[in-house]
C-alpha cells in the first residue's frame, strides 16, 4: 500500500537554474521509477535561510507530495544525504488531517491563479 508523504529539500544557492531543475528532476524520477506517484511539486525558489548552513544564508527550497511505499522513504533520504547539492531536507507521512490541508491549499493555489 502506498503512503502519502510530503518532503521539502533546500539546495545550495550556488547552483545554475539549469543545474537546480535537474536535481529536482532527479528527485521526481527517483520517486516515479520506484513506483510512487508525484501529487504535488512547488518550487518556492531562492528563499533566505533562518541560519547559515555551510555558510550559506540562501537556498532554493523544493517540495514534493507523492505516494509512495513506506520502505522507499530510506532510500530517498540516503540519496538527499549523498548529493551535496542538497544542504538540508525533511520528509514526513501525511495523516488524513495534513492530506485534507494540503488539498484544501492546492486548490486554493489554483483559484488564486486563476483569478
Amino acid at each position: 500500500m502506498l503512503n502519502s508523504y510530503e518532503t521539502v529539500f533546500i539546495l545550495t544557492p550556488v547552483l545554475s537554474d539549469v543545474q537546480m531543475k535537474e536535481t529536482v528532476e532527479k528527485f521526481r524520477n527517483m520517486i516515479l521509477e520506484s513506483g510512487g506517484e508525484i501529487v504535488n511539486d512547488e518550487n518556492w525558489g531562492l528563499r533566505k535561510l533562518a541560519y547559515p548552513i555551510q555558510k550559506k544564508s540562501t537556498g532554493f527550497y523544493n517540495l514534493l507530495e507523492f505516494k509512495a511505499e513506506p520502505s522507499f522513504i530510506e532510500k530517498l533520504e540516503v540519496m538527499y544525504r549523498r548529493d551535496e547539492r542538497v544542504i538540508r531536507f525533511l520528509t514526513f507521512k501525511l495523516d488524513k488531517y495534513a492530506l485534507q490541508y494540503s488539498e484544501k491549499r492546492r486548490t486554493n493555489k489554483k483559484e488564486k491563479k486563476e483569478n
